[in-house]
Parts: structure tokens; C-alpha cells; sequence
């Protein structure tokens, strides 16, 4: 748990806590970030491994949290993607996404009644609108059912 020449301070695993009592971290974030104060790995590592096995840190969590924090404004794609982004694979995510598909029309309904408000005018209006949720990551079907006007699931 050697830490850089010059980057006196708190061993990794105190840096670890610390970056996790703030909010939960990936073990892909926290490992990205403890890399910049130890060029041993196989300390960071151990580190993360001692983590898990506490339940200091968990995937699992942070996921949940993330999904948690960011579910009224974005759609079940974007949020699913950033969470891979951050080295969580489909296992990991099957609960959420089950969760968040399950309710990804009102939320895309939310989103876009802040937004707009009003039903789109005419085909350029209706592409303008279906850009933007598109752009926030909802899909393709939801965005086409809110823009009509059909809540039917």
C-alpha cells in the first residue's frame, strides 16, 4: 500500500472510505481513482477485494443509487449504459433495468411535460421532442406512445 513518491498521506484504504462515505463508488470508479495515488495494482487490488468483502463497497449499491439518482431524468438506455461504462455487466443489471423499464413511461412523461407541455404541432415538432427523449435515453416505443398520446402499455 505504497503510496506514490511525493503524495504523502492516508493509506489507500482510508482514501477508499473516504471517497465511499461521500457516496457510493464502482469498483471501477474507486479503483480508477486510487490508482492515482499507488502504482501497485496488486495493492489496490487487495484493497478493493478487503472492501467488498466488508460490504464497505458493492456494485450492486451503487448501482441501485445511481439508477436512484438519476431515474427522473433520464431513460432506462442512458442510465444502463453509463452503468456498464462503470464495469457492471448485464447480471448485475438485470434487477434495475426489469425496474426501470417498468416504469420508464411515466418518467419519460415527467420529463417531457417539464419540457414541453403541449403535444407536438406538427412533424417537425413531433421530431424535436422525440430527439430530446431519445437524446435523455428513453426508448424508442415509449417516446412514440407518450408523442401520440397512448399511455397502453
Amino acid at each position: 500500500m505504497q503510496n506514490k513518491p511525493g503524495r504523502p498521506g492516508p493509506s489507500l484504504k482510508a482514501r477508499a472510505i473516504a471517497y465511499l462515505s461521500r457516496r457510493e463508488h464502482s469498483r471501477l470508479e474507486l479503483q480508477q481513482k486510487l490508482s492515482a495515488y499507488s502504482d501497485d495494482s496488486d495493492a489496490i487490488q487487495a484493497v478493493l477485494d478487503a472492501l467488498e468483502k466488508d460490504h464497505w463497497q458493492s456494485d450492486q449499491r451503487y448501482a441501485q443509487a445511481y439508477a436512484h439518482r438519476t431515474a427522473a431524468r433520464q431513460g432506462t438506455r442512458r442510465i444502463l449504459g453509463a452503468l456498464r461504462q462503470q464495469g457492471l455487466d448485464d447480471t448485475q443489471l438485470a434487477d434495475i433495468q426489469d425496474t426501470l423499464q417498468a416504469t420508464e413511461f411515466s418518467r419519460a412523461q415527467d420529463v417531457w411535460q417539464k419540457k414541453f407541455a403541449a403535444p407536438p404541432l406538427d412533424a417537425r415538432d413531433y421530431a424535436r421532442q422525440y430527439r430530446f427523449l431519445a437524446g435523455r435515453g428513453f426508448s424508442g416505443d415509449v417516446i412514440s406512445r407518450l408523442l401520440s398520446g397512448r399511455s397502453d402499455h
